[in-house]
């Protein structure tokens, strides 16, 4: 019974997966068209599907705002009862349904068309209604469905959904999409914290690790257990002038046992640590320490001087 189930599984997959390639030579000027009403969009873009097609729908209107182009789900069930008023002058709609036939959705066309909204129609059939009233037509077409029954919306809703990746993948590359960008609509996650955050909101920066040139080795381990760091800094009239971290103690104790417990700050430290301004990005700390494969870095103001400790797991 396991072989049978992982067969299904396995069969599933590769069923899925022949429909998206199938889509590449189905691929033609009417994606281009698409693309180019979408990019020259003064408006929104409205996705609008009824039941499995609308589900997939408000998926593609939540990737391509996540990426740049302002976009919001409508049910045209919706519309008829005061929603079409979100939709204005300027903006295009994604219009997805597989048979192309839809009644809810084809009630809805007579509205946009009335309103010279543009349609870009996501169906598998070229000879519906939605296709000849479209502006240009997204072909989602596919020669069986994943279900072994050839019922259940499967491989078209994967083509569609593919369908909906394409046009956001493309509108990335065309309007040059980065990083940086991703993060401001996403300030909540790990990369909008570690784009659009900055060292000081996440550096420990109370009951720092200050250890002087002469403290010995017994008094510097606690220094740099204190905070949880890995890290003490040396500091000399104000100056920060080396840091001992707890690889430095390791390499100490194995290099030089006998001596091992006479030893200060001076004689283990490293000179040229490694610092970074309060006020830079949380990314490029990380960046740092991934550069120099160290897992802490000295935080610092504009004058220099010591105002906190920030490690590799603030970063994640």
């Amino acid at each position: 019974m396991k072989d049978d189930v992982l067969h299904y599984a396995i069969k599933c997959f590769q069923d899925e997966a022949q429909a998206i390639l199938d889509l590449i030579p189905m691929l033609d000027d009417n994606f281009s068209k698409a693309v180019e009403l979408i990019f020259d969009c003064k408006g929104k873009v409205v996705v609008t599907g009824v039941g499995k097609s609308g589900h997939v729908g408000e998926k593609i209107a939540a990737t391509l705002a996540s990426l740049g182009t302002p976009s919001f789900f409508l049910n045209p069930l919706d519309a008829y009862h005061g929603d079409l008023g979100m939709i204005a002058e300027g903006d295009v709609v994604i219009a997805i349904s597989y048979s192309g036939n839809t009644d809810e959705l084809l009630r809805f066309i007579p509205l946009l068309l009335e309103r010279h909204i543009p349609i870009i129609g996501v169906t598998g059939n070229l000879e519906s209604l939605l296709a000849q009233y479209s502006v240009c037509c997204l072909n989602i077409k596919v020669d069986h469905e994943a279900d072994p029954l050839n019922l259940a919306p499967t491989s078209s809703t994967t083509t569609t959904m593919a369908m909906g990746d394409a046009l956001a993948c493309t509108l990335v590359q065309l309007r040059q999409f980065k990083p940086s960008d991703f993060a401001q609509f996403h300030p909540g996650g790990s990369l909008g914290k570690k784009l659009l955050s900055k060292v000081k909101d996440f550096m420990v920066s109370t009951n720092l690790p200050i250890v002087t040139l002469d403290m010995r080795i017994s008094e510097t381990i606690i220094e740099i257990s204190k905070t949880k760091q890995g890290i003490a800094v040396a500091v000399e009239d104000g100056i920060i002038v080396g840091v001992v971290t707890d690889g430095d103690v390791r390499r100490a104790m194995q290099s030089r046992q006998e001596q091992f417990f006479s030893l200060t700050v001076r004689d283990i430290m490293s000179t040229s640590p490694k610092t970074i301004n309060q006020y830079a990005k949380l990314s490029e700390a990380e960046a740092m320490m991934r550069k120099y494969n160290i897992h802490s870095l000295v935080v610092v103001n504009d004058n220099q001087e010591l105002v906190g400790i920030i490690d590799t797991f603030k970063c994640l």
